[in-house]
C-alpha cells in the first residue's frame, strides 16, 4: 500500500464547536516549562553543557566542560523566576500546567511542593531536557518508562499529560502507546484538541505552541521587549476571541520558561497580557487536563473505517460502484499515495476523479454508457443500482405519469441518437422541471461539449454518493 501518513485535513472545513464550559469564547492554557536541573550538564551524566534557550547569544555546547554562565542562567529560573511567576499566578488565581522534566523536578523539591499546593497540573516533560532526535526508539521508550516511574516517586502520582519538546519522529507514537496519558502535546498543528488513532488506542492530542512562547526571547526572529511579547499575545487573543464570539471557540496555549519570562522586563509583558485577558468575559483559563476532560465528554472519539487503511479487496468492494459499474476506477485509485486527507468524501472523490480524468477517452466513454437512461426501461424493471434508484427517486422520477414517462423516453432516444451515450445529470442537484429543461438544451450541443459536460456530471454524482458514506 502506497500510503502517506501526514494529516493535512485535521478537523476539516467545519471544525467542531468547542462548547467550552460556561459558554466561554476561548480557552487559555498557561504552560510553565520546568527544565532547571534537567538540562545537559556533566553533573547529570551528559558529555557537554547545555546550549539551548538561554540569554547567551550564540551559545554552543562545551564538550567535556561545565558552562558556569549557562548553569547560572538556568539556576536563576529556579531560584528567582519561578517564584516571581508563582506569586503572579496564585495572586490572580490562575490554573497552570507544568511541563516538568522529571529529573529537574527531583532536584527542585520546594518548587514541586509549591506547584502541588497551588493545585497546578504537573505533566511530564520527559526524563531529561535533551535532544531526542537521534535517540534509538528502544532507548527513548526506556526513558519514557523511567520518567513515569520517577515522576510518580517525586510528585506522588504518575503524569497524565506529556510534552517532550525536543522530540524524535517516534515520540508521539511511543508516548501514546503507553496508554497511560489523558493527553499528549508534541504537535503544533491545530487550534483545537483532536483524536489520534494509535493501534487500538484513541489518544487525545492537545497541540502546543512555539510562537506564543517566551522561547522567542532566546531565538531569532524573536522578542526583545516584554511589550512585544504582550502585543503578540494580545493579537492572538483578539483573533481567537472574535472567532469564539462567532461560535468557533478555539484554544490558546501560552508557553513560558522560568529563566526567560521570569526576568523582570519580560515578566512585565506577561502580566500586562493577563490583566488584559482577565478584563474580558467568556475567557476560560484551564489546565490542559481540564481541557482534555472537557473534550473527552463533549467530543468523544468515533472511529470509522478509513479508506486509506482498507486493503484492496475491501476498498474496491466499498467504492467500486461510486462510478457507475466501473470498479476499475477504485482499483486504480487504491494504488495512489492515499493518506488521512483521503478519508473524507472530498478527499476520496479527488482520488477517484483523478483516475477517471486520466483514463483514455474510450474508458471514460464506457463509464458514460454504463449509466442508465433517466426513467428508462431499467428503472421500470427495477434493475438499477441502489445508488441510481435512490437518486432518481429524489427527483420523483420513479413516480412519473404515463405522459411524463413517454416524454422522458422520447428525449432519451433523441439524446443517445445524437451523442452516442445516455443523458447524465446529477439528479439530486435538480428538479423534474430543471432536468427536462437541461434535456432540451444539451441535446442540441455538439458531442464534444456534451462529452465534457457528461463527464463533469459523472464526477458530481460520485461526489454526492461519497458524501452519503464518508465525513
Amino acid at each position: 500500500m502506497n500510503r502517506y501518513p501526514r494529516d493535512f485535513r485535521g478537523h476539516g472545513p467545519n471544525a467542531p464547536d468547542a462548547r467550552w464550559p460556561g459558554g466561554a469564547k476561548i480557552a487559555i492554557s498557561l504552560v510553565l516549562n520546568y527544565e532547571e536541573g534537567g538540562e545537559n550538564n556533566l553533573l547529570h551524566g551528559d558529555a557537554q553543557s547545555e546550549a539551548f534557550l538561554s540569554d547567551i547569544a550564540g551559545a554552543a555546547p562545551w564538550p567535556g566542560l561545565r558552562h558556569w554562565n549557562m548553569e547560572s542562567i538556568y539556576d536563576y529560573g529556579a531560584r528567582a523566576g519561578f517564584w516571581r511567576l508563582h506569586r503572579l499566578f496564585t495572586g490572580l488565581n490562575l490554573p497552570v500546567t507544568i511541563y516538568g522534566v522529571t529529573s529537574a523536578l527531583a532536584r527542585n523539591p520546594e518548587q514541586v511542593a509549591a506547584m502541588k499546593a497551588a493545585g497546578w497540573e504537573i505533566a511530564s516533560h520527559g526524563l531529561k531536557w535533551v535532544d531526542h532526535r537521534d535517540m534509538p526508539p528502544e532507548e527513548e521508550a526506556r526513558q519514557i518508562a523511567e520518567s513515569f516511574r520517577l515522576h510518580e516517586e517525586v510528585v506522588g502520582e504518575a503524569p497524565r499529560g506529556w510534552y517532550t519538546g525536543r522530540c524524535s519522529m517516534n515520540t508521539v507514537r511511543l508516548t501514546a502507546e503507553t496508554g497511560r496519558l489523558d493527553w499528549i502535546s508534541d504537535t503544533y498543528d491545530d487550534d483545537l484538541p483532536y483524536w489520534m488513532e494509535v493501534g487500538d488506542h484513541d489518544q487525545l492530542v492537545i497541540p502546543y505552541t512555539l510562537e506564543a512562547n517566551d522561547m522567542r526571547f532566546a531565538t531569532a526572529p524573536g522578542y526583545i521587549t516584554g511589550e512585544q511579547f504582550f502585543q503578540y499575545l494580545k493579537d492572538s487573543f483578539d483573533t481567537l476571541y472574535a472567532e469564539g464570539a462567532e461560535g468557533r471557540g478555539k484554544m490558546f496555549s501560552i508557553g513560558l520558561h522560568n529563566r526567560l519570562i521570569g526576568r523582570p522586563g519580560k515578566f512585565a509583558g506577561l502580566k500586562k497580557f493577563l490583566d488584559y485577558a482577565l478584563s474580558h468575559d467568556g475567557v476560560w483559563f484551564a489546565r490542559r487536563g481540564d481541557i482534555a476532560g472537557h473534550w473527552r465528554k463533549a467530543h468523544p472519539h468515533k472511529r470509522f473505517r478509513r479508506p486509506s487503511q482498507m486493503p484492496r479487496e475491501e476498498f474496491v468492494a466499498r467504492f467500486g460502484s461510486i462510478f457507475e459499474h466501473s470498479p476499475w476506477i477504485a482499483e486504480r485509485a487504491w494504488e495512489l499515495e492515499l493518506g488521512p486527507a483521503h478519508d473524507s468524501a472530498a478527499g476520496l472523490h479527488n482520488a477517484l476523479a483523478r483516475m477517471f480524468r486520466s483514463a483514455t477517452a474510450g474508458e471514460r466513454m464506457a463509464v458514460l454508457r454504463a449509466h442508465p437512461d433517466l426513467a428508462g426501461k431499467l428503472a421500470q424493471a427495477k434493475r438499477l443500482t441502489a445508488e441510481s434508484t435512490a437518486e432518481q427517486a429524489s427527483a420523483a422520477l420513479d413516480a412519473l405519469t404515463d405522459d411524463e414517462r413517454a416524454t422522458f423516453q422520447k428525449l432519451n432516444t433523441e439524446y443517445v441518437a445524437r451523442h452516442g451515450f445516455p443523458f447524465i445529470i446529477a439528479v439530486r442537484d435538480n428538479t423534474k422541471a430543471s432536468i427536462l429543461a437541461a434535456f432540451h438544451t444539451r441535446t442540441g450541443n455538439d458531442s464534444a461539449t456534451e462529452f465534457a459536460t457528461a463527464c463533469a456530471q459523472v464526477e458530481r454524482i460520485a461526489e454526492l454518493r461519497l458524501k452519503d458514506i464518508l465525513p
